[in-house]
């Protein structure tokens, strides 16, 4: 072979050999990278959320809790306001039921305006309340133990206000009953409760009636804002806009 052809061949196949490197390279890079980009766009589908592998169960909780959180601070601040309970008629408190055959007597002894005082200071009292409500409420939220995250997360618009009611009520009530209490002393409602139950009981005949006013304006009062945080909670799920945080946003932004 003479000099010339030699020289070519080696050139070739230095060539071919140096291309074949940089193909696998490149073929290298491409799985890795796409090993990567699949990695971090993999989605699990479950429920009505798509979630992706970097969304944790401890970050769900943390994320629904946060959601029940931000929901009573905006509930508290609503109820709180005038005639919050008063002039909304999902939140009205009024005459205890089982009074009911008292505020029908009083009506036709013509105390009607009475009555209303009666109820507008049930009201008022839980307004007040309220003003102090949203501590407690997220005491309990932030103690509240859950287990499975992603079931209440793929749960009903308002699966984790049902939750927070469920695990929560009873020492919630407890913790919040001196805040009724202060509330109800505040608005004076023994003062306009007090004439009406006296007059009645004087009837003859009739039940002696004097219901436990903290205990059924506190729960009423609960309910009013479990209502509202159901309201909120349910907003965080389908408005992007009402996910303040940096973690709502990630919670709740698989959404299908």
């Amino acid at each position: 072979m003479t000099l010339k052809p030699f020289i070519l061949t080696a050139v070739i196949a230095g060539s071919l050999t140096a291309g074949a490197q940089t193909l696998n390279n490149a073929w290298n890079s491409v799985k890795t990278n796409s090993t990567a980009i699949i990695n971090t766009a993999t989605t699990v589908t479950s429920g009505s959320y798509t979630v992706t592998p970097s969304l944790t169960n401890d970050e769900v909780i943390k994320g629904l809790k946060e959601a029940l959180s931000v929901g009573t601070n905006n509930s508290s601040a609503s109820a709180s306001k005038a005639d919050g309970y008063l002039k909304n008629a999902r939140l009205f408190i009024p005459w205890p039921a089982e009074a009911q055959d008292m505020k029908a007597r009083l009506i036709k002894l013509g105390y009607q305006k009475k009555v209303d005082e009666f109820e507008t200071s049930l009201n008022r009292a839980a307004e007040e309340a309220a003003k102090k409500a949203a501590p407690v409420f997220v005491d309990a939220i932030t103690g509240m133990s859950v287990g499975d995250g992603f079931a209440i997360l793929n749960g009903s618009d308002t699966a984790a206000t049902h939750y927070l009611r469920e695990k929560t009520f009873v020492p919630l009530k407890e913790k919040f009953m001196p805040t009724v209490k202060e509330a109800i002393a505040k608005v004076n409602v023994t003062a306009y409760w007090t004439p009406l139950v006296t007059t009645y009981n004087r009837i003859p005949g009739v039940k002696k009636q004097n219901p436990d006013l903290n205990e059924y304006v506190c729960v009423k009062a609960i309910n009013g804002l479990m209502v509202l945080i159901a309201d909120e909670e349910a907003k965080i799920r389908k408005d992007p806009m009402a996910r303040v945080t940096d973690l709502l946003k990630k919670v709740f932004g698989h959404k299908k």
